[in-house]
């Protein structure tokens, strides 16, 4: 039976990188992957999905209008596929998630989604919170503060730098606009102000 995973992370651990790796190996023994990308994410052509070390691969572009379900069944049926990759899966919405859940359970066919488990304001994103929900399988991928801990938050900064702790959940952005940090150092910066 396919399972849908979930692989969490902070800011910058590598998520897209491990996604196109994981597509690639795919591409490689000859198998079809399917891969959708947040729409609402601007940073780099819309419909790519894009590595911050230069890998990249042309994916669907969902917003929360997107029948995960209905695209993938479509394509399936026309051209079986092997895996469905999900970059950006915060963005997905609660019948999102459990369309992809479906995708496994009745098409058997694995669902691999890549993310952001918090905000800026250590709050679940909605299409995290129903993977930490209902996901078969959970990985962390790992991420460093700059004193060398584990990164698990993700600290929203102005342009100098300096922590902000109020505003909309989404606000896309890279190195620029956010800082992935230890819970210890992300709490003491935010206290700062």
């Amino acid at each position: 039976m396919a399972k849908l995973y979930f692989y969490y992370a902070s800011m910058n651990a590598g998520k897209s990188t491990n996604l196109l790796q994981a597509d690639f190996n795919y591409r490689e023994r000859g198998m079809r992957t399917l891969l959708f990308t947040a729409k609402i994410d601007t940073r780099y052509k819309q419909g790519v999905i894009k590595s911050r070390i230069g890998l990249k691969a042309p994916a669907i572009a969902f917003s929360d209008a997107t029948s995960l379900w209905d695209v993938v069944q479509e394509r399936h049926t026309k051209n079986p596929l092997h895996c469905i990759l999900i970059d950006e899966a915060q963005f997905l919405n609660k019948q999102q998630v459990f369309e992809l859940a479906r995708v496994c359970d009745d098409l058997n066919i694995p669902v691999l989604c890549y993310g952001l488990r918090t905000d800026f304001q250590a709050e679940l994103f909605e299409g995290s919170k129903y993977l930490l929900a209902i996901a078969d399988k959970l990985a962390e991928i790992k991420s460093v503060c700059f004193c060398g801990a584990k990164a698990t938050m993700n600290l929203r900064v102005d342009k100098n730098k300096k922590p902000i702790r109020h505003g909309q959940q989404t606000e896309i952005g890279g190195n620029e606009r956010y800082i992935a940090l230890c819970r210890r150092h992300f709490i003491e910066k935010l206290n700062s102000l």
